[in-house]
């Protein structure tokens, strides 16, 4: 009896060994799908996220190309129709008389920061003044085949990269022709740009050529030569078999993933430039993406490490808030693809790695929104007094008279103002144009356009207006000029010319040669008055 009892007992020991409690099973059970279930989900947003992660920055890479390209080309037709006014300001210019020449240029060179320096060549090749003045240069004929072609063309003109003969610097020069009233060819006016100093594009691109995440970019000319690269040791370099840059020699663009010069795995989105068929290329090295997906499992991995209950909500809010970012950054490039230029607010998030990818990104379009708006006013403005430029006055009037909207045209002129600048300087001649410029400014109402066209000139466009409120608002601004202390112990007056759309004309150049004609009576006439233009036959 007593050993049947021992073998009871030891049965029922065995038994109970098999056993296992709820509490044990339901906690291994959590555990073991917890594991199967992080096991799936890491690979399978691994392998997912990567592929996403890769094509979102071929995306953002590819825009920021669209961009930077559409900044550049903008940036070029503000060169070239810098270079286009200082032409037409030189057509009726004694190209003999060289002190003129010598402060014409350095008044172009200066009233922007787009050239590092300025030239004026006859026809025949002759190199007549420069800004910076180079009186090395000066007198001599050119030797540059870019600039002879320049010359040759009689037509606006962009140059390849190339080394100059003398500096050995590698430049790239832009030109304007000039041509007198008569249409004869005078020369062309041309602007410098030393690739390796400093210099507008330096100063738009220079400081984003590499970014703290290992993306950088780099520009190629048309033939594949680099321009423009983090490393200034690689610049001049013919890099023509790059994969990428063989498409942009090929009129291509787009974005791929590809193996670099150094062997190095890479994702690029390259755009040519319209302007000289320059190619932008920006780069991410593909183990960036790696690197930060890798981070990301990282973080995924040591969140589930904490209790069974916060391990599923973490699992759960992990797997939403890791995609959250990477939807809403392609949702953003979509809407910018579309044309939306307003950001939305950057919010933060909780995931370092994705909210510094995000306040980048925002970093990196905030900047190029703002550079491209910059360049849109600069274009529109006048540098020294803030007024309308002549490209807005030209596109202004031309609107009005296509509407048939009535307006009259003032003309103004400071009277004996190369004398203020031979006694007083260009620095006291400048002030007494941006306070003559004020006074306009406050004279007229919001809806009329103030405009300086060149020099000591400046238009006036009024909205809705006649000869003789024109002649009551030109007045005014004359006896306000006149009255006021604009240099000391010097009479400052001014000269206008009034024309009215459509009385006196139908055409936009004719109103305003008609008014340039009036000023030039009240000129003959003693100058410090206002005449309006006679009434002739419309055109």
């Amino acid at each position: 009896m007593t050993i049947q009892n021992k073998k009871n007992r030891l049965r029922t020991e065995i038994n109970n060994l098999k056993q296992i409690s709820l509490t044990t099973l339901l906690s291994g059970l959590v555990i073991i799908s917890t594991l199967m279930t992080l096991t799936i989900m890491v690979i399978s947003s691994y392998t997912s996220q990567k592929q996403s992660l890769i094509n979102n920055v071929l995306a953002l890479n590819y825009e920021s190309a669209v961009q930077m390209s559409q900044t550049l080309d903008l940036l070029f037709q503000s060169m070239q129709q810098s270079l286009k006014y200082g032409a037409s300001h030189l057509q009726d210019t004694d190209f003999t008389h060289k002190l003129k020449l010598n402060n014409t240029l350095s008044l172009i060179q200066n009233s922007s920061d787009y050239f590092n320096s300025v030239a004026l060549t006859d026809e025949t090749g002759l190199l007549l003044s420069t800004s910076p003045y180079s009186l090395v240069s000066v007198g001599k004929h050119i030797r540059s085949e870019d600039a002879k072609a320049a010359i040759k063309a009689r037509a606006s003109y962009i140059s390849e990269a190339y080394i100059t003969p003398y500096t050995k610097n590698r430049i790239i020069f832009l030109s304007e022709p000039i041509f007198d009233n008569e249409g004869k060819y005078k020369g062309i006016l041309s602007g410098s740009i030393l690739l390796q100093q400093n210099n507008i594009l330096n100063l738009s691109f220079g400081n984003q050529l590499k970014r703290s995440d290992g993306s950088y970019f780099f520009i190629v000319d048309h033939k594949g030569t680099l321009l423009f690269h983090p490393n200034i040791n690689l610049i001049g370099e013919d890099i023509s078999q790059n994969k990428v840059v063989q498409k942009l020699i090929k009129d291509q663009t787009g974005k791929e993933r590809y193996v670099n010069r150094s062997d190095v795995d890479s994702l690029a989105g390259y755009y040519q430039v319209p302007a000289n068929d320059w190619g932008i290329v920006i780069v991410t090295p593909t183990q960036t993406v790696f690197d930060q997906l890798n981070r990301q499992i990282q973080l995924l991995l040591l969140y589930t490490l904490g209790p069974f209950i916060i391990l599923i909500l973490i699992v759960l809010r992990v797997a939403r808030k890791l995609t959250q970012p990477f939807v809403f950054l392609t949702n953003l490039i979509n809407q910018v693809a579309a044309g939306q230029t307003q950001l939305p607010p950057v919010k933060p998030h909780w995931n370092r790695e994705a909210n510094m990818l995000n306040l980048k990104i925002f970093a990196f379009m905030e900047i190029f929104k703002n550079k491209t708006n910059q360049l849109v006013i600069d274009a529109r403005t006048d540098v020294l007094t803030g007024l309308n430029n002549r490209r807005t006055f030209e596109e202004v009037i031309q609107q009005w008279i296509q509407d048939e909207t009535p307006f009259a045209m003032i003309v103004l002129d400071i009277d004996h103002f190369k004398r203020i600048n031979d006694t007083f300087g260009h620095s006291v001649g400048d002030e007494v144009l941006k306070k003559i410029a004020q006074l306009i400014q406050s004279s007229v109402r919001p809806e009329d356009i103030c405009s300086r066209f060149g020099g000591e000139e400046f238009v006036i466009l009024l909205h809705d207006s006649n000869s003789m409120m024109a002649y009551l608002i030109a007045e005014y601004i004359r006896i306000s000029v006149k009255e006021s202390v604009l240099v000391t112990n010097h009479l400052v007056t001014i000269s206008a010319g009034i024309t009215e759309f459509p009385l006196h004309s139908l055409s936009a150049t004719e109103l305003f040669q008609l008014a340039d004609n009036a000023l030039y009576q009240a000129k003959q006439e003693g100058r410090n008055r206002t005449i309006i233009a006679q009434q002739t036959s419309k055109s």
